[in-house]
């Protein structure tokens, strides 16, 4: 079904609209000079930011400002334009950005059950992407990601900043040069204080959330008063958790440093403890991935219990067989094996634990992102990385549903022998909205 059907069709369904799409030439610039327009999908919070940001780039334009909820789609429209002088276009559906041949790039913030889907319709218009993370609501969605950025040779990076980080790259440069020796363990972290969510009730919907769109790929239900704007997160049905929201950070920094890929093994042990709420995820987490070379990763995800790590509430510690090396959003430090400090190049907490970022690092991410689009530079993080990252957190999530350690094919990441665990793979869309590369 085409857009234009759709919206004249009642204008909430989305019944057979799929989304093989329609190939369009592949955009490409041809100087440094000219302007890229982006189209910004799911402007509440982080993606207000991230609208911010390419609104503020030399040659760079917000051209749509998309989401299904007022307030919302209003706000991205009131920031642009206090930047710019000048309004973007606002709209409910993104996919009326899609048929705009002068929308060069789509930049996607809406709920993690959106992003692999609106990726696709995105690469299938023609347009390159910018994802948020996690690159997909489940390990088959990073897979499709993968296949389609071959498929459609255009640009897709997700949104794990600290790859375009400087000090974070001179700390994988340092560790590289053999700072620390051999290193073989990384620990992630990520300790917040947040409160319950309650007992969501059905409720009306609110007049200006089209919750039908909200809810996309999606299967639908009924509107309760505790899921928008942020505690979706914590449901199966739109969410990933904390290890994917906030874990699949540092734990992709630690993946980094250590340079390993795809895991043997991954146990999680945790629950949610500290209230009893309709948060379906889990408020404490503990993982252990084990790779090939000897190498393994923890994450200690502490939602509702606040104490620092090594006095930071969000960071990776990266050990080896000379020292010790802590790296943050905002710097690094190098230790030496009898913990004497041998370099200091830690600044002021930057970025923390606020949702909507306010460090360097995103702008730098996405001016490679604009750079590789413009000059073909390679990306700090292509979409392959991204998905090996986000994988770990979705096979902690998995091994933690079914209370047992996954054994994990070195070679692709995919479970081995254990069926009930392969169910969790994938999910169901709402009919029409089937992924197709």
């Amino acid at each position: 079904m085409k857009r234009r059907t759709f919206i004249q069709s009642s204008g909430t369904t989305v019944m057979g609209l799929g989304l093989a799409g329609h190939s369009l030439p592949v955009f490409s610039t041809s100087s440094p000079n000219e302007t890229i327009r982006v189209a910004v999908l799911g402007t509440n919070s982080r993606g207000n930011h991230l609208a911010r940001i390419f609104a503020g780039r030399k040659n760079s334009e917000v051209a749509y400002i998309c989401d299904p909820e007022d307030n919302a789609r209003n706000k991205g429209i009131q920031t642009i334009e206090s930047l710019s002088g000048k309004a973007p276009k606002g709209v409910k559906d993104f996919r009326e950005a899609l048929d705009d041949k002068d929308v060069d790039a789509i930049v996607i913030a809406a709920p993690d059950h959106w992003h692999a889907p609106a990726t696709l319709m995105g690469l299938q218009a023609g347009k390159h992407v910018y994802v948020e993370k996690p690159c997909g609501h489940n390990p088959r969605e990073g897979e499709l990601l993968v296949a389609a950025e071959k498929k459609y040779g255009l640009t897709v990076m997700m949104g794990n900043q600290q790859r375009s980080d400087a000090r974070s790259i001179e700390a994988k440069q340092a560790i590289k040069d053999g700072a620390i020796g051999k290193v073989y363990f990384g620990k992630a972290w990520y300790a917040n204080t947040r409160g319950p969510i309650g007992t969501g009730q059905k409720a009306p919907v609110p007049s200006n959330l089209d919750w039908d769109l909200w809810q996309g790929p999606a299967p639908r239900v009924d509107f309760r008063d505790n899921l928008v704007h942020y505690n979706w997160h914590w449901f199966w049905r739109w969410g990933t958790g904390e290890t994917c929201n906030n874990g699949t950070h540092e734990i992709d920094v630690c993946r980094w440093m250590l340079d390993v890929e795809y895991p043997t093994s991954v146990q999680s042990a945790g629950g949610r403890y500290h209230y009893q709420d309709d948060w379906e995820f889990y408020d404490t987490q503990f993982l252990t991935m084990n790779f090939p070379e000897d190498k393994t990763i923890v994450w200690e995800g502490r939602s509702c219990t606040g104490f620092p790590v090594e006095g930071k509430g969000r960071g990776a510690s990266i050990h080896g067989t000379e020292g010790t090396i802590v790296v943050d959003r905002s710097g690094y430090m190098i230790f030496d094996k009898q913990n004497n400090l041998v370099k200091d190049m830690m600044g002021s907490e930057v970025d923390g634990l606020n949702a909507t970022g306010t460090g360097d690092s995103t702008v730098d991410h996405i001016q490679n992102f604009q750079d590789a689009i413009r000059e073909g530079v390679p990306l700090n993080t292509n979409i392959d990385d991204g998905h090996k990252s986000v994988l770990l957190c979705h096979l902690g999530n998995i091994s933690q549903k079914v209370g047992r350690t996954l054994n994990i094919d070195p070679k692709n990441g995919r479970i081995l022998d254990d069926p009930e665990a392969m169910k969790m793979w994938g999910r169901e869309y709402e009919f029409g909205w089937e992924l197709k590369v």
